[in-house]
């Protein structure tokens, strides 16, 4: 199997001309077999073409009939989010339970409507509210009003800026948009990244049409700092880690909660009471701390649950 007969999840989408959200769909439910080169998800050509056939004719060829079978067998779990400490749970997880773990690399509000679409089965999110000052409950009580689930501590850590090395433009806080000519590189809508720097605006009354380069995008800390140490822009928001690993500075504004959200439904008990296990055991704490610029005083925390 080679990489040139096989397409990745958004290529697949674009064929199908459909929603990443959908194809994440199809794969947990297993119509549609995938497998994974590094953290990528890949589906290899002649299952893409199996699945289209069989959606016009009711009947899958033969010749894939061999390859679709494994992943019908069972249950495949769909945790979305970008950070590392979430491919270490999903490692766990396969460990306890004979389910295979799939990682949706969507940002924390797509992954909550995921969840609340039934198109995954556990979210990540850090959404800062900045009425409270509190991370994620604010959000989850409008999302989820007719929906039972629970709100577990996955870790703490610190975001902010990042910045060109030595700090030139001597940035440290919000309010240096209003008194500074900074050219920022943003994240995408919805992620908890630009979540956080939205609300900080709101609160200090700064106009995003003000600054430059707020419409440009991207769609991880690593590409955002990236974009810093390359000269594209001059500051970005994102968390500590990134900084140790591209050649920027960080200049810290929030320690942010970092949280997983789960249903509380029948089929989901078993799901549930295993990620409670992981998330208190030694061994997954001490595997996440080694990761680096993670705090995991309150991991397995039940943060809010409904009754």
């Amino acid at each position: 199997m080679s990489h040139e007969h096989s397409y990745t999840i958004e290529e697949v989408a674009q064929l199908l001309k459909v929603s990443k959200l959908t194809i994440y769909d199809l794969v947990k439910k297993g119509d549609l077999p995938v497998f994974r080169v590094g953290r990528q998800m890949r589906v290899d050509r002649t299952d893409l073409q199996s699945y289209i056939q069989k959606s016009k004719t009711g009947t899958t060829p033969t010749a894939s009939t061999t390859s679709s079978t494994p992943s019908t067998n069972n249950k495949k779990i769909i945790i979305s989010g970008q950070d590392l400490a979430l491919d270490l749970l999903g490692k766990y997880i396969e460990k306890k339970q004979s389910n295979k773990v799939l990682r949706s690399h969507e940002g924390s509000f797509n992954g909550v409507m995921a969840l609340y679409n039934g198109e995954s089965d556990i979210a990540s999110l850090h959404l800062y509210d900045g009425d409270t000052g509190d991370y994620n409950t604010p959000y989850l009580k409008k999302i989820f009003v007719s929906h039972s689930y629970i709100l577990l501590n996955l870790i703490s850590r610190r975001a902010g800026f990042y910045v060109k090395k030595g700090n030139p433009l001597q940035i440290q806080s919000i309010d240096d948009f209003k008194t500074k000519s900074l050219k920022l590189m943003n994240r995408e809508k919805g992620s908890g990244a630009r979540t956080f720097l939205d609300e900080q605006l709101r609160i200090h009354h700064i106009s995003p049409s003000s600054i430059e380069g707020y419409n440009e995008e991207e769609m991880s800390h690593i590409d955002v700092a990236s974009a810093v140490a390359n000269g594209n822009a001059n500051i970005g928001i994102g968390i500590e880690k990134i900084s140790k690993l591209i050649d920027v500075d960080f200049i810290p504004l929030v320690r942010e909660r970092y949280d997983v959200v789960l249903l509380k439904t029948p089929e989901n008990q078993l799901l549930l009471e295993t990620v409670k296990e992981i998330l208190n055991s030694p061994d997954f704490q001490s595997e996440v701390v080694a990761l680096g610029d993670y705090d995991v005083s309150q991991m397995g925390q039940v943060i809010y649950e409904t009754l």
